[in-house]
C-alpha cells in the first residue's frame, strides 16, 4: 500500500493542474475580447495615420 500513498499526491496535482489549464483556456476571450480587439485595431490605425502623415509631410 506504500505505492498507493506515493502515487496519490502526484495524481491529485496532475488532475488539479489539468483543471487549472482548462479553466484558463475557457476564460480567455469572452465578451471583452471584441472590445479589446477593437481598441487595439483603433490604436494601430491611429499610429499608421500619424506615421503616414509624418512621412508625407517630411518628404
Amino acid at each position: 500500500m506504500d505505492y498507493v500513498s506515493a502515487l496519490v499526491p502526484p495524481v491529485v496535482m496532475a488532475v488539479f493542474f489539468g483543471g487549472l489549464i482548462v479553466t484558463i483556456v475557457k476564460t480567455q476571450g469572452g465578451a471583452n475580447k471584441a472590445k479589446e480587439d477593437a481598441a487595439a485595431d483603433a490604436a494601430i490605425t491611429r499610429a499608421e495615420a500619424v506615421r503616414q502623415a509624418t512621412k508625407a509631410g517630411g518628404a
